[in-house]
């Protein structure tokens, strides 16, 4: 009786107001954990009821409005043929996408067969993909058929698609162009009905720039593009999969469940997650292993972070929103001005300035010892340095001085310039520096 009051509330739109009134229903306090549970319940009531069935099917976690975004892409691309390119970071879930879209899909009744192609040898992933002839090869003792031919009616997924040799990328682009395909060893031409789908961690523009990916081959599997996010992306997401995670491993095995202090959820929700799911994952079921009955503790939390402690203290987490753009363009302006400062220096100890010195002392990058506004920018270094350089100029030459430095380490390089990789990937793009 209580759970239903509960429920029809929520189906009313409960708002924040609301939920203590509804949680004394069930006679106990509103802790953050009860707020949210609610706010989670609140949420899928209005997620269409399609996002939630797959999301039930495929026992997804979450409800940050880029996952059903994705989802939402995902079923509505289903019923239509065409490729689709899955893109995201390692660890983030990319393999749950293509079977939506077969299960949602008329394909959905015939194969679905996964492929990893950065598990399979070069010298045997034409045969695995295509199929070969008796005595194509060593070893090859009688005709076998490839996953291509295998999969006729149905969906195959190739994950890792980046790491297919050249070769064997000409050889995908006819199947995709016209269905037609030979096996190892064979003249004769087949054909397959197939939808393909791909996914990948790696940017293929920038491997198509480098000569390691088909420009061709990336347009006909990019028709459509799925970019699933980052754990770091899905706020609360991460609370709530912990909390799956530890309770399916308490069920699993037995063990008394683990619940999380405020403090360690907090945490949660600042790391960067590199490892994405993945990690979570893998850092809740060490906890519920090891602290069977317990509630973990921001510390008992930060222990398993791998380079989580620094030297000096215990706060791996950022103070800011690492993904924070207003942040990451006054560091940027930083950048700029300690450099223009630098390159005054320079000026001034060639003895281009006839012995003036630099009018303000500027520190190395990143060290600038107050808050710099743009018009800071604007204003010569000394009287006689001319015109001063454009903002795009000078942005431009922080991030190009910033890769020579650390040798085209471009991780080390973002965090020279105190900006996340993404920003500077998309800096090194829009300026021509790759």
């Amino acid at each position: 009786m209580i759970n239903q009051k509960i429920e029809d509330a929520l189906n009313e739109q409960i708002n924040a107001e609301m939920w203590p009134a509804v949680i004394s229903l069930q006679g106990t306090l509103p802790t953050h954990e009860n707020l949210l549970i609610l706010q989670n319940m609140q949420q899928e009531t209005q997620i269409p009821q399609d996002v939630m069935r797959a999301k039930q099917r495929f026992s997804i976690i979450g409800n940050s409005p880029a996952l059903i975004n994705a989802i939402e892409r995902a079923i509505r691309v289903a019923p239509i043929d065409l490729s689709v390119l899955v893109t995201g970071e390692s660890g983030a879930g990319k393999e749950f996408f293509p079977q939506i879209i077969h299960n949602s899909g008329a394909r959905k009744h015939k194969k679905y067969i996964a492929v990893n192609c950065g598990a399979i040898p070069e010298g045997t992933i034409d045969s695995e993909l295509f199929g070969h002839e008796k005595g194509a090869f060593t070893g090859a003792v009688a005709t076998r058929k490839g996953y291509f031919e295998e999969a006729d009616g149905g969906t195959i997924f190739l994950d890792e698609v980046a790491e297919l040799p050249l070769t064997t990328q000409a050889r995908l682009l006819r199947v995709l162009e016209s269905g037609e395909f030979m096996k190892v060893g064979s003249s004769s031409v087949q054909r397959t009905d197939v939808r393909i789908v791909a996914a990948t961690n790696v940017d293929l523009q920038q491997a198509v720039r480098k000569g390691k990916f088909r420009e061709d081959l990336y347009y006909r599997l990019s028709t459509i593009i799925i970019d699933v996010p980052p754990l770091h992306d899905r706020g609360d997401d991460v609370t709530l999969l912990a909390r799956k995670f530890a309770s399916d491993f308490a069920e699993r095995y037995m063990t008394a469940p683990i619940t999380f202090s405020e403090e360690a959820r907090h945490a949660m929700t600042l790391y960067r997650w590199p490892g994405n799911v993945r990690q979570l994952k893998n850092i809740v079921e060490q906890l519920a292993l090891f602290n069977a009955g317990r509630e973990i503790s921001r510390h008992d939390l930060l222990d398993l972070l791998p380079s989580a402690r620094h030297a000096e203290g215990d706060n791996p987490l950022p103070q800011h929103d690492p993904h924070s753009y207003e942040q990451e363009r006054e560091f940027l302006w930083q950048s700029i001005f300690a450099l223009r400062g630098e390159i005054a220096e320079l000026r001034a100890r060639l003895g281009a300035d006839a012995g003036e010195a630099p009018k303000r002392a500027v520190g190395f990058l990143g060290h600038t010892p107050r808050r710099i506004e743009a018009r800071d920018l604007l204003e010569d270094t000394d009287d006689d340095a001319g015109e001063p350089p454009t903002l795009v100029d000078a942005e431009r030459e922080a991030v190009a001085d910033a890769l020579r430095r650390n040798n085209g380490d471009k991780k080390r390089a973002a965090e020279q310039l105190q900006i996340s990789p993404r920003t500077l990937y998309r800096k090194i793009r829009e300026y021509g520096l790759d």
